[in-house]
C-alpha cells in the first residue's frame, strides 16, 4: 500500500473527528502521530490536502496535545514548500519541441505544488484599501522582538484570519469594525498584557472568539484584579451610605471644616487587624476614612 492511499484513510477518520463533537482526541492524537513519522513529501501533500484537514482538526480541538502536533506537522510541511527550487533546463534546445505526456504530468504538478501554500492554512484576498490598512495594523500589533516557535501561522495569516472573522460579522468597513479592530489591535499591543497575543498566536484563542471577545474578556490578569477592586469598594459604599451611622462631634471635615459627622466601622482586612472608620460629614457631603 502506497503512502498516498495510507494518508487518505488517516485523513478520512480525522474529517470525521473534526466534524464531531470533539471526542475521540486521544484516538486522534495516534493518526497524528502516524502521520509524523510517515515519508510525507510535496507530491503526497498535493494529492491528499492533508494539510488542510489536520488545520481543521486543530482549530476545533480542544486538547493542548492534538493542538500542538498539528502545529507541528504544518510547520514541517511548510519547509517542503519554502525548499522546493523552481527548475528549468537551460539545455531546452537538446529536447525535442514536442512535450510528452509524461513531461507534461510533471509539469501539471509543479502548477498543484506552486497553489499548495494556499490550502493550509486556507487564505482569502481583498482589494478594499480599508480592510488592508487594518489586516496590516493586526499583523503589527502580532509581531514580536522574540520568534514564536509555537506560533500556527504568521503575525500576516492570523492576521488575515482575525480580520476575516470581524468582518464576516458586519459584512461591511462601517464605525463599529473600525472600533472592533482597534480594540482587538490595542489589547493585543498592549505590552502589560502579552497572555492575550500569546495564547493568539499558539492556537489557544480562535480568530472567530477573539473576534467578539469584550474588553474585559480580553483584560490583563492585573486589569482584571483592579476592576475587581474597584467593584468592591463601590459596593462597600453604597452598603456604607445604607446604614445608618453613629454620630460625632470628635471628628473635624478637613473641607468645610465643620465637625458634624457620623462614622461607620466595617471590618475591611483580616480578623486580626483592627476595623476601618469611615467618616461622612453630614455638612458637605464629604467620605474620607479615618485610621
Amino acid at each position: 500500500m502506497s503512502v498516498t492511499e495510507d494518508v487518505l484513510k488517516i485523513q478520512k477518520k480525522l474529517t470525521e473527528m473534526t466534524r464531531d463533537d470533539g471526542s475521540g482526541q486521544e484516538e486522534a492524537l495516534e493518526l497524528l502521530k502516524a502521520l509524523q513519522v510517515m515519508a510525507i513529501n510535496l507530491n503526497v501533500l498535493t494529492d491528499t490536502r492533508i494539510g488542510m484537514t489536520v488545520n481543521a482538526l486543530r482549530k476545533s480541538s480542544k486538547d493542548e496535545e492534538v493542538i500542538s502536533l498539528c502545529k507541528t506537522l504544518i510547520k514541517n510541511w511548510k519547509k517542503f514548500l519554502s525548499n522546493t527550487p523552481a527548475k528549468e533546463s537551460s539545455g531546452s534546445s537538446s529536447k525535442p519541441k514536442k512535450e510528452s505526456s509524461k513531461g507534461k504530468d510533471k509539469k501539471d504538478d509543479k502548477e498543484k505544488d506552486k497553489k499548495l501554500p494556499a490550502s493550509f492554512p486556507p487564505q482569502s484576498n481583498t482589494a478594499d484599501a480599508v480592510r488592508l490598512k487594518c489586516r496590516e495594523l493586526l499583523t503589527q500589533a502580532l509581531k514580536t522582538d522574540n520568534d514564536n516557535p509555537n506560533s500556527c501561522g504568521t503575525p500576516e495569516e492570523l492576521a488575515e484570519e482575525l480580520e476575516e472573522c470581524i468582518f464576516s460579522e458586519f459584512k461591511n468597513t462601517d464605525m463599529r469594525y473600525k472600533n472592533r479592530v482597534r480594540s482587538r489591535v490595542a489589547n493585543l499591543k498592549d505590552p502589560k498584557n502579552p497572555t492575550l497575543r500569546t495564547n493568539f498566536l499558539n492556537g489557544v484563542i480562535s480568530a472567530a472568539r477573539l473576534a467578539k471577545m469584550t474588553p474585559d474578556e480580553m483584560a490583563s490578569d492585573e486589569m482584571k484584579k483592579l476592576r475587581e477592586k474597584f467593584i468592591k469598594e463601590a459596593i462597600d459604599d453604597a452598603q456604607l451610605a445604607t446604614v445608618q451611622g453613629t454620630k460625632t462631634e470628635m471628628l473635624k471635615c478637613g473641607k468645610c471644616k465643620k465637625k458634624n459627622c457620623t462614622y461607620n466601622q466595617l471590618q475591611t482586612r483580616s480578623s486580626d487587624e483592627p476595623m476601618t472608620t469611615f467618616v461622612l460629614c453630614n455638612e458637605c457631603g464629604n467620605r474620607w476614612k479615618f485610621c
